[in-house]
């Protein structure tokens, strides 16, 4: 019994076809929902009729969206990558800056005989874990 010989190569390649185009349709439906739910500038009766206009008539409505909405769906999405991006810029200063701070102060603190090196590189390992201030004494309680 041979099962390949009942599905010819031309319906395999239909078949694929077939799949990806609903796979690329399902992912584009996605992105179209995201960016209308994202918008501050469409209120809550645009997105209602967007939304029944993409459920009822499935693939004209996503078109449609795609070329009144495209080019703005563009812009917010750089837009929005351009804010995450510098948020996680800041934080990565803020982070990087305090602890290059807390052992700067240590250094300084060694260099003039108030703590022993032993301490310095706890502080020093607590600054680069990033578990608090180096300068706070950790208390049991």
């Amino acid at each position: 019994m041979v099962i390949g010989a009942d599905y010819p190569l031309a319906d395999v390649i239909w078949t694929m076809l077939v799949f990806f185009g609903f796979v690329i349709w399902i992912w584009t439906l996605f992105m179209v929902f995201a960016d209308l739910f994202g918008r501050d500038d469409v209120g809550g009766w645009g997105k209602a009729g967007w939304t029944l206009f993409v459920i009822v008539l499935p693939l004209l409505g996503v078109l449609v969206y795609l070329i009144a909405e495209g080019k703005g769906m563009a812009q917010r999405r750089v837009k929005d990558v351009q804010t995450t991006q510098a948020q996680f810029d800041d934080h990565i200063r803020t982070v990087a800056g305090g602890a290059a701070g807390e052992i700067s102060q240590a250094k300084q603190l060694l260099d003039s005989g108030a703590i022993t090196p032993q301490e310095f590189e706890q502080i020093k390992a607590r600054a680069l874990a990033g578990n608090g201030t180096a300068s706070t004494p950790q208390y049991a309680g």
